[in-house]
């Protein structure tokens, strides 16, 4: 009886040990998928945030996760007592065994200031670090939509400005233009080095230039392009520069104003439909509405007392909710196009990724 109490005692405390090393290992598995979701989450509500407060005049804070640091601690012990018995008392055995289990997540979140907060939200993104998106399948009439202030001196909508915020018609027309280009693959976006420019990329917007065939609907869009945007017809190859259109006179040359992300985001939060009662009390402004054929938000974002369950993204603010409908693929594929716009613009201000460490013992 002795000898079987010991050997369920040697039993027990192999299959707890045995759990304790194969813990590692299984909750990589699941965490890494876990916290690469929850990332991602929290990247769209601190968006949104930011969207909705800017709404109504909030100036927008931002955390960088720096850290994370899943420890996991699994304990296990086991023992056995034997009684051989002696007259009246019977033999007996009794094997014991105790288990813990805890998880204590640690997260180090670094507030994004100072110079970092600048070069990231404030500063306008270059068109060096924008276009290039196009060229990897982002739509390019979106792309401009959403980071473009003016092209060749037509002006997209702007959240503050007065009469003229609904934009120039001409803007969205050539968005369109440039879309119908796009999808015929007569457009390409292409990085050169010029000049002496050695440490430094230009970005060039290449028009009709396949050997696809030409259609009456391609030769007129590039006509119309280069008739809005005053470029030459020698050439199918225009550089983009950074600047107004009176800063650059050159027709082969397409001048453009980039917004900052703190600009995206104003203007993206100009167009969310906000309670009526907000606007009577003057908490914010009357929402922006777009023209030329682009009434519709680039990112609906809706507003009640309660999100529903299955909302993409949604935040409290006010009293109320606000949130995006996650059948709404647009808006959810423009909230994509903002956060990684956000994430090419934080690159150069963060030292390094967010390190997870999951420690098992």
């Amino acid at each position: 009886m002795i000898r079987t109490a010991s050997v369920a005692a040697a039993l027990c405390a192999a299959c707890l040990t045995s759990a304790c090393v194969h813990i590692g290992p299984s909750r990589l598995k699941a965490d890494q998928v876990d916290y690469a979701r929850a990332l991602g989450d929290a990247k769209k509500r601190e968006i949104l945030a930011a969207v909705v407060g800017l709404r109504y005049g909030d100036a927008p804070a931002f955390l960088t996760v720096s850290s994370i640091i899943a420890a996991y601690t699994f304990d296990a012990s086991g023992g056995a007592t034997a009684n051989a018995g002696s007259g009246s008392q019977p033999n007996y055995a009794l094997a014991t065994g105790s288990v813990s289990y805890s998880n204590h997540p640690t997260f180090t979140f670094t507030p994004t200031t100072g110079e970092a907060f600048a070069s990231a939200y404030i500063r306008p993104l270059a068109p060096a670090l924008v276009l290039p998106l196009a060229e990897g399948g982002i739509p390019i009439d979106l792309l401009l939509r959403i980071t473009a202030q003016s092209v060749g001196g037509l002006q997209n909508g702007n959240a503050l400005g007065g009469e003229n915020s609904a934009g120039a018609p001409g803007f969205f027309e050539l968005l369109r233009a440039l879309r119908r280009l796009q999808l015929a693959g007569e457009l390409n976006v292409e990085s050169r080095k010029v000049g002496d420019k050695n440490d430094q990329m230009s970005v060039f917007l290449v028009m009709g230039a396949t050997t696809s065939g030409d259609s009456p609907q391609i030769t007129a869009d590039v006509a119309r392009v280069g008739k809005l945007l005053h470029l030459s017809s020698n050439t199918r190859s225009y550089e983009i520069v950074y600047g107004p259109s009176s800063a650059w006179q050159k027709a082969d040359k397409i001048p453009m104003v980039t917004r900052s992300v703190l600009g995206i985001l104003t203007d993206l939060g100009a167009q969310v439909q906000v309670p009526a009662e907000r606007i009577n009390d003057g908490s914010t402004k009357p929402t922006v509405g777009l023209i030329g054929g682009e009434t519709r938000p680039t990112i609906i974002v809706h507003s009640g007392k309660t999100a529903p369950d299955n909302a993409y993204v949604m935040i409290p603010y006010g009293g109320s909710s606000y949130w995006v409908d996650r059948n709404d693929f647009d808006s959810k594929y423009a909230f994509t196009v903002v956060q990684n716009l956000m994430a090419l613009a934080e690159a150069d201000t963060s030292s390094k990724a967010p390190v997870v460490t999951i420690p098992a013992n």
